[in-house]
């Protein structure tokens, strides 16, 4: 756990480290050099952590070096999401890169930690939850980052952090039990392993150093929550709050000092691999400011990460919400409304996070005759017109079976 003062002394720590005269690897396994380092001013921030410095504003030589060169794209990243299984299909993966090389996008958020918690490449990683939970879907994971480098596809690596089935019932002890001992699962047959636990941290951690030191340039944690609706029935279940326990605090406020605390974390032990650290956040967390439910505070975890990736899919709110009556068939309009939210909250931080939301590539029917319409180009352009409109230049598309419009 870290709490606001553990979180000030590990930022100090940090910085402290990176300022000396000398840098050790950033991987235990590899060999150490010693460079010589800049020295480096500790600033105060408006927040619980000091400002620590930033991959794009450190040399290069303070960082491991994974060896795969490629930019951060000079316009912004505009990306699609992109499976695992899609990866390992050459046919599939194939008109993938030439959707992105045809389309001026320029970035791929690909799973490395998937939905049921499966690790989707050979990492050979030393970490017992990797080797025990790795499935190569990607068949050779050198291969897809030489592809990256040639093509100079900005590669975001994918961790699917709290929602993990596999782990789960691997060690019940680290998820949530009924009373007859059995592992919690929801309607939809997933389950969660439990946030207050820094165990839970340092696994998704510990993937996304792996896909650092392969040459991925932003490690993006998805899932960085409570299951929804754990406000309401969690009390039924058994868990470990952890250090979480003792806390002068509700239930509520520990749900969501844990999650901002992993964001703190994560971003601190990724640091020496040069990477960003992304978020992905539900869209209505920021129209609420905190979701105390799931643990998620916009503001709070926008501090503590290089980009935020609010998901605003037309089809995902409420009937009225910003005064829209069917949301769905108002994607311009819907996108253009958040983003008057989202801007005034990221306006008020000493130093915001890249906005890049989610948008809507997928046609959501389920929604019901006359509250849907069939996504495509037009609907498309929209999202990324309002979000331009809004002085956004950011997005990733998103489309679950990866068949994006043209």
């Amino acid at each position: 756990m870290m709490t606001y003062f553990k979180q000030t002394l590990a930022a100090a720590g940090l910085l402290l480290f990176l300022s000396g005269t000398t840098v050790a690897s950033a991987s235990e396994t590899e060999s150490s050099a010693e460079t010589t380092a800049a020295t480096s001013t500790l600033t105060l921030r408006q927040g619980a952590l000091l400002k620590t410095p930033t991959a794009k504003e450190l040399p290069k030589k303070f960082f491991y070096d994974s060896g795969v060169e490629i930019a951060y794209p000079a316009d912004g990243v505009k990306g699609i999401y992109v499976t695992a299984y899609s990866v390992g299909y050459e046919e599939k993966f194939t008109k993938l890169v030439d959707y992105v090389d045809s389309n001026d996008l320029n970035a791929m958020v690909i799973d490395i930690k998937d939905d049921m918690g499966v690790v989707t490449a050979d990492f050979n990683s030393k970490d017992s939850h990797i080797q025990e939970n790795t499935e190569e879907y990607i068949p050779d994971i050198k291969e897809l980052m030489d592809l990256m480098e040639e093509k100079q596809i900005y590669p975001i690596a994918r961790i699917v952090t709290f929602k993990d089935t596999l782990l789960a019932n691997e060690q019940p002890d680290m998820s949530f039990t009924e009373s007859d001992g059995s592992v919690w699962v929801a309607s939809n047959g997933e389950s969660f392993i439990n946030p207050f636990l820094k165990q839970t941290w340092d696994y998704a951690v510990n993937v996304g150093i792996e896909a650092a030191k392969v040459g991925f340039k932003e490690i993006q944690f998805d899932y960085v929550r409570f299951p929804e609706g754990f406000e309401v029935w969690g009390d039924t279940l058994n868990y470990d709050m952890g250090e979480y326990a003792d806390l002068d605090m509700t239930d509520d406020e520990k749900r969501v000092q844990a999650i901002t605390d992993f964001t703190a974390y994560a971003k601190e032990k990724l640091m020496p691999y040069g990477v960003d650290v992304s978020v992905d956040i539900f869209g209505y967390t920021a129209s609420v400011i905190e979701a105390s439910g799931i643990g998620q505070n916009f503001p709070q975890i926008s501090e503590n990460v290089d980009v935020i990736s609010s998901m605003i899919y037309p089809s995902h709110w409420g009937t009225n919400y910003f005064g829209i009556y069917k949301p769905d068939l108002y994607p311009y309009e819907l996108v253009a409304e958040y983003m008057k939210v989202e801007n005034e909250l990221l306006g008020t931080l000493e130093t915001p996070p890249i906005s890049r939301p989610w948008l809507q590539d997928f046609t959501a029917s389920y929604l019901g005759s006359g509250f849907y319409q069939t996504y495509g180009k037009a609907q498309v352009d929209a999202q990324v017109q309002a979000l331009y409109d809004s002085g956004v230049n950011e997005f990733l598309l998103w489309n679950a079976l990866n068949n994006y419009t043209y």
